[in-house]
């Protein structure tokens, strides 16, 4: 017997699901699971369009020689498990401190979003062998197993061939990412929490990532009129908000306020 179910759709039914698709991809999880009405969906779009365009958050996880390692993206997760859509995404000023991205998932005492690779598809083991899972969700990230660990660290190594922990969570304006010569969107998207993402090849590792995304490669004429500047990765510290290189202390961070 065939168990099979078999949907029968009109013609119109492509284009409501694919409205749907765009309502979430706006919306993500602002409207609490019950879907705003047309009203308040348009009230909702006139209000966080403009801050999406404007202070769009560029995030990636970066090596120690300006590579962006990882570009984050609406589901890539934080230290403390939840994705970064998750996370407190759209503001009318952008943040002075990497704090102010937080997680707006209710209970969680994640301190900003803070990117952590994995293994494969397995979370690292601290030096302490214990799991990512097993260590508080907020900086400097120690061990809930009270086995005297003072904070999260891994031997892992990131495919650019540095450790993990020589990384920073970099946090930047569409105008930082344009300095450093670094890609950024032809056109900034309306969608919830796009981070890093600016073409197909952004889910790619640093060193896989061949092709450009976003608007590509500046003219030479551009980096004429910009001496300083190079297409290169960056060997200069980071210039925006960054978390994440765990030396002890409190996370390094070098902000500069638009």
């Amino acid at each position: 017997m065939d168990e099979r179910v078999h949907l029968s759709l009109d013609s119109s039914a492509a284009s409501s699901v694919d409205a749907y698709y765009e309502y979430h991809m706006i919306v993500g999880d602002d409207d609490g699971g019950k879907p705003f009405t047309p009203k308040e969906y348009e009230k909702y779009k006139k209000r966080v369009l403009p801050m999406r365009t404007k202070n769009r958050l560029y995030v990636s996880w970066q090596g120690p020689r300006g590579m962006d390692c990882k570009l984050i993206g609406p589901d890539t997760q934080c230290f403390c498990q939840h994705r970064y859509k998750q996370h407190k995404t759209d503001f009318d000023k952008f943040p002075g401190s990497h704090k102010e991205v937080k997680c707006e998932v209710r209970g969680c005492r994640c301190s900003g979003y803070f990117y952590q690779p994995k293994n494969g598809s397995q979370p690292l083991r601290c030096h302490c062998k214990h799991q990512t899972t097993d260590h508080n969700t907020n900086h400097p990230y120690k061990c809930t197993k009270t086995c005297g660990c003072s904070g999260f660290k891994s031997s892992f190594r990131c495919g650019c061939g540095e450790k993990a922990e020589d990384h920073v969570t970099l946090i930047e304006s569409r105008e930082d990412r344009l300095a450093r010569g670094h890609p950024v969107a032809r056109v900034e998207p309306p969608y919830k929490a796009m981070g890093g993402v600016t073409g197909m090849s952004s889910m790619l590792e640093g060193y896989m990532r061949l092709d450009e995304s976003g608007i590509g490669a500046p003219s030479e004429n551009w980096f004429e009129q910009n001496p300083g500047t190079s297409l290169a990765a960056s060997r200069e510290p980071p210039k925006k908000l960054t978390t994440g290189a765990r030396h002890g202390g409190d996370a390094p961070r070098a902000i500069r306020k638009k």
